[in-house]
């Protein structure tokens, strides 16, 4: 019932999408510069997992290390260009990063799709129109210390989050996206 619902909802927002007769992508400036800040955003993740070692006590420092500075920089980039940046998940740690009904169906589209890495659609947030970018975050083998099995994770994490449901990954699964929002607003005055 569920994958009904699921493909019923792609199917309206790809109809809804044939429909519009504005531009099929935001103007190239735009693009580079959003794609360019969340691929380095994505190799930060990737360079601070490195440092996570085999052997290695997971615990809340290794949290402060690893994970934290790549949500702040997440932060970050969303004040400096007054875009909407978050990292959303199905299988979530902290439901602050669960997805909207928009990003679920699309979700839905990058677990079916392995090789899709990235995607713009039109999109509304709070009742503004613009631009939505989603990229694919993958699990690399380093996050299985806290996003491996339930049963193998850290105890901070099972304290801190008691109703945690990002575990039981494999490296390389879809672990969530990437999700930065541009305001139409922005297009005007900045490119």
């Amino acid at each position: 019932m569920a994958m009904r619902s699921t493909a019923l909802l792609l199917a309206l927002l790809l109809a809804a999408c044939k429909g519009n007769t504005g531009p099929e992508a935001p103007p190239a400036a735009v693009r580079q510069q959003v794609e360019e800040a969340i691929r380095a955003l994505d190799a930060l993740r990737a360079g601070l997992a490195q440092t996570i070692t085999a052997g290695e006590a997971i615990d809340e420092a290794t949290f402060n290390r690893v994970c934290r500075p790549v949500g702040q920089q997440a932060r970050l980039l969303g004040e400096t260009h007054g875009w909407v940046v978050r990292q959303l998940a199905k299988k979530y740690r902290n439901p602050a990063n669960q997805p909207d009904s928009q990003a679920t169906v699309l979700f839905a589209r990058f677990e079916a799709d392995p090789s899709l890495d990235s995607l713009w659609i039109r999109a509304t947030h709070n009742g503004t129109p613009g631009w939505r970018y989603l990229r694919r975050i993958n699990v690399l083998t380093q996050c299985l210390a806290c996003h491996g099995p339930r049963d193998q994770r850290p105890a901070f994490i099972v304290q801190n989050y008691p109703d945690d449901r990002a575990y039981d990954f494999r490296a390389g699964d879809l672990r969530g996206l990437y999700s930065v929002f541009v305001p139409d607003s922005l297009l005007k005055t900045s490119f």
